[in-house]
């Protein structure tokens, strides 16, 4: 299973994005992140795949 976190500052975006990676079955969207910041926390919390 990959391990995902999304960041974009559109939430509109992710959202779609998100759409599109839960119709995969080995794919796992573990956070979404508005900004930068918020996007390294995630990565540091919850150590994504790909980050």
């Amino acid at each position: 299973m990959i391990r995902i976190l999304l960041a974009d500052d559109q939430r509109l975006v992710r959202a779609g994005i998100r759409g599109i990676l839960d119709d995969e079955d080995d794919l796992h969207v573990v956070a979404e992140a508005a900004d930068g910041r918020a996007a390294v926390a995630a990565c540091r919390e919850l150590r994504p795949t790909w980050c």
